[in-house]
């Protein structure tokens, strides 16, 4: 994969067809991948309508204001690997915002050594896969020799597996990893500090096709695939600033807090689109909300089992905030390990601070915490943070605070991909997207651009109009 610039794409508003009849598509919900199917229709010549029920763009990937600090209300990062979310920061130009390492390279501190902190580093070398990261792992200081000769065996066997396999998917990755030799040390101090935050699971809840795919693409296709990269900037700038700067370019009309309460199709295959106050026409419409809204709002006929989306479970986020007085980190993020905290950002910049130090803990699969109170919260987190920062301990706690997103995935447990539909309906003209579509990646952001595209790709096909050039060709995933 080339790390180099690409060309800017070239974009025009929206352009009647050649038989002079006008085609309308109405897109519910302004998240990742609704924003994603809005300005591929519309770059392909399309009058498009976009529908969201918040009074911003964005979706689960938002920001906001608290004491004069712009927050994210949660750490979200991408891969080299994820061509797709790539695209859509190079298409709303706020890829210069959001950067990639040089490589990857990530701290990981375990905090219960008797020996006191030890610091191990997961980052590649310039060499072929699986060689680039067989330095790094030979020195990891986390696992022991033996453990790390197990690792690279089943980082061979998992190399083999095909995550398309239906068979996958009705296994837990926990298991497998027991079967191949994997200790409960190694799942903690490897496996799940990977798959626990790409999957918002631990390996023994998560889908094996899903958790081969994860690791499978971002660790044994690419040299440079795992390369981590983040928003230097509030997401809001990203998500909802520049890409309905996107929008309003592309001759999108935009309309927040704005909820669809129904749709109808219509006798001559179109569709009616209600909101409070007025009905919308669409030629073809793309439902790009949760999986349960979406069930809500589905006509009846328009997939074989609907009730199969309210069986794709949820899993929580639990995001935890801390300004201190002074810098007490020097890197921008690390990994823990001996902990309860998983993973630490630095969001001093980003959120505007100008004295002291913001950390942003994201937490995973927080099933037990998500709804315990902040004071316990603060009280199990800030003594964790002074074992793993020696700054802190001497620093003041200027504020600290959560946020929750109680859905904030949809929970990757084996069997999930049964469940997961595609971008087509059986209703003619209507079709779905969002990251819990069959895009065949866990819930992340590149799920959800994928799944625009797919849904825009399928809607642009039965409307007869070409796909515009600068989309580059996804798999299908309906």
């Amino acid at each position: 994969m080339s790390d180099g610039a690409r060309p800017a794409p070239e974009h025009s508003g929206p352009t009647a067809p050649a038989d002079g009849t006008p085609r309308h598509a109405v897109v519910v919900g302004g998240g990742l991948a609704g924003t994603t199917a809005a300005l591929a229709l519309a770059d392909a010549g399309v009058r498009v309508t976009l529908l969201e029920g918040r009074p911003r763009l964005g979706g689960l990937a938002f920001s906001f204001q608290r004491d004069g600090l712009t927050v994210d209300n949660g750490q979200h990062v991408y891969l080299r690997c994820c061509t797709a979310y790539r695209w859509f920061l190079d298409r709303i130009e706020g890829a210069a915002l959001a950067p990639l390492q040089d490589r990857l390279d990530v701290p990981v501190v375990d905090a219960d050594k008797p020996e006191g902190r030890r610091l191990g580093r997961l980052r590649r070398d310039p060499l072929p896969v699986p060689l680039h990261l067989g330095r790094s792992l030979a020195a990891y200081p986390h696992l022991s020799l033996a453990e790390r000769a197990a690792v690279g065996r089943a980082a061979l066997a998992l190399k083999g597996l095909d995550p398309t396999d239906p068979a996958l998917d009705t296994q837990d990755f926990g298991g497998w990893l027991a079967a191949h030799g994997q200790s409960a040390r190694a799942v903690e101090a490897l496996w799940d500090l990977v798959g626990v935050a790409t999957l918002n699971a631990v390996a023994g809840d998560a889908s094996l096709g899903l958790a081969a795919m994860v690791f499978k693409t971002g660790l044994l296709s690419d040299p440079g695939a795992a390369d981590i990269g983040w928003a230097h900037v509030p997401l809001g700038e990203l998500h909802d600033r520049l890409a309905r700067k996107a929008l309003d370019s592309a001759g999108v009309r935009t309309e927040v807090r704005t909820r669809v309460t129904s749709l109808t199709q219509n006798g001559n295959g179109g569709w009616s689109v209600q909101v409070p106050g007025e009905s919308l026409h669409a030629d073809a419409v793309v439902l790009a909300v949760p999986q349960r809204e979406a069930h809500d709002l589905l006509p009846p006929g328009a997939l074989d089992d609907p009730g199969r989306l309210l069986r794709i479970g949820t899993a929580p986020i639990l995001n935890v905030h801390v300004v201190y007085d002074r810098q007490v980190l020097a890197r921008p993020f690390f990994a823990a390990l001996g902990s309860p905290v998983q993973w630490v950002f630095d969001r001093t910049a980003a959120s505007g601070l100008t004295g002291g130090q913001y950390l942003a803990l994201s937490q995973s699969a927080a099933q037990d915490e998500i709804d315990t109170p902040v004071a316990e919260l603060r009280e199990r987190y800030l003594p964790e943070l002074e074992r793993l920062i020696p700054g802190t301990r001497t620093a003041r706690v200027r504020d600290f605070f959560v946020t929750r997103e109680r859905t904030a995935t949809f929970a990757p447990a084996p069997g999930v991909g049964r469940l997961r539909p595609g971008a087509r309906t059986k209703a003619s003209g209507l079709y779905l997207a969002g990251a819990w579509t069959a895009t065949g990646w866990p819930a992340t952001m590149e799920s959800a651009v994928r799944s625009g595209v797919s849904a825009a790709d399928a809607a642009l096909g039965a409307l007869g109009r070409p796909r515009p050039r600068h989309l580059f060709a996804l798999e299908e995933a309906a």
